[in-house]
């Protein structure tokens, strides 16, 4: 028993300083949404958006139309059509004859060997931007993600200000149904522990770097230094990987955010969320099957241990700190992912749904021998062989 309460204690502790850092921290990280970023940014600089999409057909026209009502000029946008067996080119092409000076639509119709078909898209409309328009910032985002009239520039005020080679504005998610929200939910407070939004501004803090699909914006001379995502070839987290990158180059990385500014549906219901989840949670631990073993069962003390020390009279008031600090943590979460700030009355539940996509992904893919991504399988060999060092 006295080994029990000890365990207890440490994780009441262990919430309890994540619950003081965050609250200490997060208040550090900018909202774009305060007056003082109502302006232009300061030089006028350059912009070409990259859209890539496969299949996109549904949530493409919302997000692309949401783009060219941008209130920022200065932007050029390049939709990529990768590969589509519906009618998202048509989609694009039709736009483009209705933009001609806005956007320019590159089709795909064939996947290089040894490419990812989203690094590919990017870095083929990447080349294509930076040699028609010599863009001064590039912004990588997905074909799913809603911007508002005014995200773009809000954005660039605060990149171009901070002189960042590398800038994210936190997307908000759009709930529809209690699932999504718990697992959402869930993952917004454990990001907290895998890495620091706060700490993404500072040089010194190599392993708090920020890196999200629907918003990767970053100074066209940054991406060539890093090699663009030609040195992605083969990278499942392009994004995450991206980031780590551009921290242990020494380059200059900062984030904010805007609630309900930059917004996407991940996908419907909770279960669509954990299909999502299942080509990348594995790739996540580098498809390294002892480190997941060791994280699941990490994360279980940590989230789960909490829950079960309930219901034990002499470890009761050590787990009620715990899960008072977590929900404090989806408090504070909520404030920029406007996930509501009950949800943590799901925290086990979102746990549950968390270990459940780990393993599904683990499963399926060594089922498998590999993912299928955007129509195309890669085996678990190739992926393995071709993990991209991070420096």
């Amino acid at each position: 028993m006295i080994l029990l309460e000890a365990i207890a204690w440490l994780l009441a502790l262990a919430w309890l300083w994540k619950a003081v850092t965050a609250t200490l921290g997060l208040p550090k990280i900018p909202n774009l949404l305060e007056a003082r970023y109502d302006l232009a940014p300061e030089g006028n600089p350059s912009i070409a958006v990259i859209v890539p999409a496969r299949n996109e057909a549904t949530a493409l026209p919302a997000s692309l139309a949401s783009l060219l009502e941008q209130d920022y000029d200065n932007l050029k946008i390049f939709a990529v059509d990768d590969r589509s067996t519906d009618t998202t080119g048509a989609i694009m092409d039709e736009l483009a004859e209705m933009h001609p000076g806005k956007l320019k639509v590159i089709h795909l119709e064939q996947l290089p060997e040894g490419w990812l078909g989203k690094p590919h898209a990017m870095a083929l409309a990447a080349r294509s931007a930076i040699a028609i328009e010599c863009p001064d910032y590039l912004l990588f985002t997905d074909a799913d993600v809603l911007f508002e009239p005014q995200a773009i520039r809000r954005s660039l005020v605060q990149a171009v200000a901070t002189r960042a080679d590398h800038f994210v504005t936190f997307p908000t998610p759009i709930i529809k149904t209690g699932g999504e929200g718990a697992l959402l939910g869930y993952l917004g407070v454990m990001g907290m522990w895998a890495t620091r939004p706060w700490k993404a501004s500072d040089p010194k803090a190599v392993r708090d770097s920020i890196g999200i699909g629907a918003f990767n914006l970053l100074r066209t001379e940054a991406y060539e230094k890093l090699g663009g995502f030609e040195s992605l070839r083969m990278e499942i987290l392009e994004d995450l990987t991206l980031a780590r990158r551009v921290k242990l180059a020494g380059l200059r990385q900062n984030v904010a955010v805007a609630p309900g500014m930059v917004s996407l549906h991940w996908a419907a219901g909770a279960l669509g969320v954990v299909k999502v989840m299942t080509k990348n949670l594995f790739a996540v631990f580098r498809f390294c099957l002892p480190l997941v073993l060791a994280a699941t069962v990490g994360l279980a003390t940590l989230c789960l241990g909490p829950v079960v020390l309930l219901f034990f009279p002499q470890t009761r008031l050590a787990a009620m700190i715990a899960l008072a600090s977590v929900a404090v943590l989806y408090k504070l979460s909520s404030r920029h992912s406007k996930i509501s700030p009950w949800y943590c009355l799901l925290f086990p539940a979102g746990a549950a749904l968390f270990f459940y996509s780990l393993l599904r992904s683990v499963l399926v893919t060594l089922r498998q021998g590999g993912v299928t991504w955007r129509g195309t399988f890669y085996s678990l060999k190739e992926l393995r062989k071709n993990i991209t060092p991070l420096r």
